[in-house]
C-alpha cells in the first residue's frame, strides 16, 4: 500500500467479507446479555475490536481490517447498543462494567493475551482496560484518540469545534433554550432522559445528527438521519458517559496512569483534521512513550472510512501478522 496513493477508496484496502464462526450471548448477571462474535482463524492470533460511541455497537466492516487466515477476530457490542440487550439502557453501565465484561469475554474465549483495536471512545475503553489488565494485552492499535478529558468534551460540545461548522452547531445549541446553552451535555441529558419517547427520539437524533455531520473531512454539514431508535440509544448511551466524565476518577485520569502500559506496543493512527477529537490527544498519548508509535496521516477526519486512516490500519495489522 503506498501512503502517497490519495486516490483509493477506503474499501480497496481492506479485506473480503467474511462471516463469524461463532455467535455468542454472554450473560453478565447483572441484567446485561452481551452480544459476541469470532471471525477468521480459530487458531490465529486474538484481537479484539472495541467500538466507539459510547453506543455505537460493531458492524460488518471492522472484520475486514485484519488478515482472517491469520487473526482470530473478536467483536462485541457494549452494553446497551448493538445486538446486546437490554436496549439502551443505562443501570449497570459503566467504564468499568464495560472493563469487566472484556475480561469476562477473554476468559470465556480461553483467552491468554489479545490485541486491543479500537478508536474513539474505543481507543478510550482500550486504553482503560489495559491500564487496569495490562498482562493480558499483546499490542494496542488505537485510532482518534479520545482520553475523556473536560477538555475534549467542552471542545465538542461548548462551541470549539462549532467554529468550523456553525450551521450544525446552530441546529445542535439552538435546540436548547439560551439560558440552559452553558452545559450542552447536561441539557441534552435532561430531555434524553425524560421519559417521553418523542422528545427522547428528537434530542436523540439532534445529538447523533451533530456527531455524524462531523465526522469525515469530506463532510459537508448534514447528512441522512439515523433511525430513530438508533439515534436513541446511541445518543443515551453517550450523552450518559459523558455526563459522568466517562466514570474515571479524575481528569486526565488516563494520562496521569499511562505508566502502567508504557512497556507494551502500541500504534496510534489520528487524523490530522479531525473534528471530534482533535490530534492533541493522540500527540499528548504519545509524546514520551518509547512503544508507542504515532502515524498522523494528512487530509483525513475521524472516521474509521477515511481512505488514509483505514490505510494505516490495515498497514498496521499487516506489520503484527
Amino acid at each position: 500500500m503506498d501512503r502517497t496513493d490519495g486516490h483509493r477508496r477506503a474499501a480497496d484496502y481492506l479485506y473480503p467479507p467474511l462471516d463469524p464462526f461463532d455467535r455468542r450471548v454472554i450473560d453478565m448477571g447483572d441484567g446485561h446479555r452481551v452480544y459476541v462474535e469470532q471471525c477468521g482463524n480459530p487458531a490465529g492470533r486474538p484481537v479484539v475490536v472495541v467500538h466507539g460511541g459510547p453506543g455505537g455497537g460493531c458492524s460488518p466492516a471492522m472484520r475486514r481490517f485484519f488478515d482472517p487466515a491469520i487473526y482470530r477476530i473478536v467483536l462485541f457490542d457494549q452494553r446497551g447498543c448493538g445486538r446486546s440487550r437490554p436496549t439502551a439502557a443505562v443501570a449497570a453501565n459503566t467504564t468499568w462494567d464495560l472493563v469487566r465484561d472484556m475480561e469476562a469475554i477473554r476468559s470465556t474465549l480461553g483467552i491468554d493475551r489479545w490485541m486491543l483495536f479500537g478508536g474513539s471512545w474505543g481507543a478510550t475503553l482500550s486504553l482503560v482496560y489495559a491500564i487496569t489488565h495490562p498482562e493480558r494485552v499483546a499490542h494496542l492499535i488505537l485510532r482518534g484518540v479520545f482520553l475523556m478529558t473536560q477538555a475534549e468534551l467542552d471542545w465538542f460540545y461548548g462551541g470549539g469545534a462549532g467554529q468550523f461548522f456553525p450551521e450544525e452547531w446552530r441546529r445542535f445549541a439552538h435546540a436548547i433554550p439560551e439560558p440552559e446553552r452553558g452545559d450542552l451535555i447536561g441539557a441534552y441529558h435532561q430531555r434524553l432522559f425524560s421519559g417521553n419517547m418523542a422528545e427522547e427520539v428528537q434530542f436523540g437524533r439532534l445529538w447523533s445528527g451533530w456527531e455524524n455531520a462531523l465526522a469525515s473531512i469530506s463532510a459537508e454539514g448534514a447528512g441522512m438521519e439515523a433511525p430513530p431508535d438508533y439515534a436513541r440509544a446511541f445518543a443515551r448511551l453517550e450523552c450518559h458517559y459523558f455526563q459522568n466524565h466517562g466514570f474515571l476518577d479524575q481528569d486526565g485520569w488516563i494520562l496521569a496512569n499511562r505508566h502502567r502500559i508504557e512497556h507494551l506496543p502500541a500504534t496510534i493512527v489520528q487524523g490530522r483534521y479531525d473534528m471530534i477529537c482533535p490530534p492533541a490527544s493522540a500527540f499528548a498519548l504519545a509524546e514520551g512513550w518509547r512503544m508507542a508509535r504515532l502515524y498522523m496521516v494528512p487530509m483525513a477526519g475521524h472516521a474509521l472510512s477515511e481512505p488514509g486512516i483505514t490505510a494505516e490500519l490495515v498497514r498496521a495489522t499487516i506489520a503484527l501478522r
